[in-house]
């Protein structure tokens, strides 16, 4: 059984401001058929960026969030029980091969080597996928492309991508955006003033410099964008911060402690 793709469509242009020329990168790695990798932090966007590609290219956009726990049958799918009859259903992955979709691993590396492995045929001048349990193999259209993306700062000995998958993907490199470009990005995403935006955005970038003392990771762009939403609907700036900011990223109190401190010197 084949997934009805078209419902993965982009419908309405999603809101993306280009920081660089990820976008004309972008649009050449489709051209040239190659697969991309998109690697950067939390909240800086790259699921974003995909969905703004998917709807520029008019592609179907198939995501997938990886997990320890994902196998290649559920990527590519498995035989099921429907009343008396084996019926095979596609997996994600196979059904963006099938249409000629955008198929999105998000946080690849969190799954397992033996998962990842599958993507490898699909990576390369081959274009394929072999479905093993059918004993069949599927051509990739001119339209597919496989994205991938994960956070190098997460990386560890036995979370990482091998050499072998590496090297089989161009790479895009994202950061948080620049201060003006992320006041613009937390404004019309958040839906508040640009002076107010301004604010959020400079405990953001502050908050960020507490990396390497306790903070593992700084405050993503993307809850800088909660913070606003709950500012537009009436909660005080420093309590949207609180909630938003300070308790997400860390439950250490000295690091609350001097978050805070941040927060109600700039607001």
């Amino acid at each position: 059984m084949e997934l009805a793709v078209e419902k993965y469509k982009v419908g309405t242009e999603p809101y993306y401001l280009p920081i660089k020329n990820e976008v004309e990168l972008f649009e050449a790695a489709y051209a040239a058929k190659l697969p991309a990798m998109l690697k950067g932090p939390t909240g800086c966007g790259k699921t974003r960026f995909v969905e703004y590609m998917a709807y520029r290219l008019n592609r179907p956009l198939i995501t997938v969030a990886c997990h320890e726990d994902l196998s290649a049958t559920d990527l590519v799918g498995r035989f099921l029980l429907e009343g008396e009859e084996t019926v095979w259903h596609d997996g994600p992955l196979t059904a963006a091969v099938r249409a000629g979709a955008i198929c999105y691993l998000d946080e690849v590396v969190e799954a397992r080597k033996d998962t990842v492995v599958i993507i490898h045929p699909l990576t390369d001048d081959r274009r394929r996928l072999p479905i093993e349990k059918r004993g069949t193999v599927i051509e990739a259209p001119p339209d597919f492309m496989l994205v991938v993306s994960y956070n190098p700062g997460y990386q560890s000995i036995l979370k990482d991508l091998k050499q072998s998958t590496r090297q089989r993907f161009i790479a895009m490199e994202f950061d948080y955006p620049e201060a003006e470009a992320e006041t613009q990005i937390v404004a019309k995403e958040g839906g508040i003033d640009e002076a107010t935006a301004a604010d959020l955005v400079k405990i953001g970038h502050k908050v960020r410099n507490l990396r390497g003392h306790g903070l593992e990771e700084g405050v993503s762009t993307r809850l800088l964008i909660y913070a606003a939403q709950m500012i537009a609907k009436g909660i005080s700036p420093v309590e949207a911060a609180e909630v938003a900011i300070c308790s997400p990223i860390t439950d250490d109190r000295e690091l609350q402690r001097s978050i805070r401190e941040i927060v109600t010197t700039i607001i």
